[in-house]
């Protein structure tokens, strides 16, 4: 009998530390925090290395994250919705840019602020923005040598 209560006891620490995981898991992702952000919408021309739930920053520090992607078929763009934490009032001349953490981190979506007293609405459109920048080809240019002059060697 005294193996049961033990066995019972130990499966329930199991349990409740699985819950635990559980609920940091969704609180890292922010899942539990749908009720409290809002929507704004923006279109980029090239969206690599970001994908929903990607997190959305300001100053570096993480305000929400992308809810939806999708390839707009008549313009040929990404159309992104991001959710931002409703306590945060996005100016209406903001952009957003896809930023990169560095040569080995992942992107994220930079909100740069503008200087507007006027603030953005749930469900807006940030018509500002900057897609992301391809390393590889940045790095083509630089070993290629491509400066543009091409008439000094001839």
């Amino acid at each position: 009998m005294a193996e049961n209560k033990s066995e019972i006891i130990a499966g329930a620490v199991v349990v409740a530390v699985a819950l635990g995981f559980v609920a940091y898991a969704g609180k890292l992702t922010g899942a539990s925090a749908a009720a409290d952000s809002y929507e704004l919408s923006a279109s980029f021309r090239s969206a690599d290395g970001i994908t929903v739930g990607t997190d959305v920053r300001l100053a570096g520090v993480k305000v929400g994250r992308v809810t939806s992607m999708a390839l707009d078929p008549a313009t040929y763009r990404a159309g992104t919705t991001i959710s931002v934490a409703r306590a945060i009032d996005v100016p209406d001349d903001s952009a957003l840019a896809i930023s990169s953490e560095g040569l080995l981190g992942g992107n994220y979506v930079e909100i740069l602020p503008g200087g507007s007293p006027l603030y953005f609405a749930p469900g807006d459109q940030i018509e500002f923005t900057q897609g992301s920048i391809s390393l590889v080809s940045l790095l083509m240019k630089f070993v290629g040598g491509d400066d543009g002059d091409r008439s000094s060697a001839e």
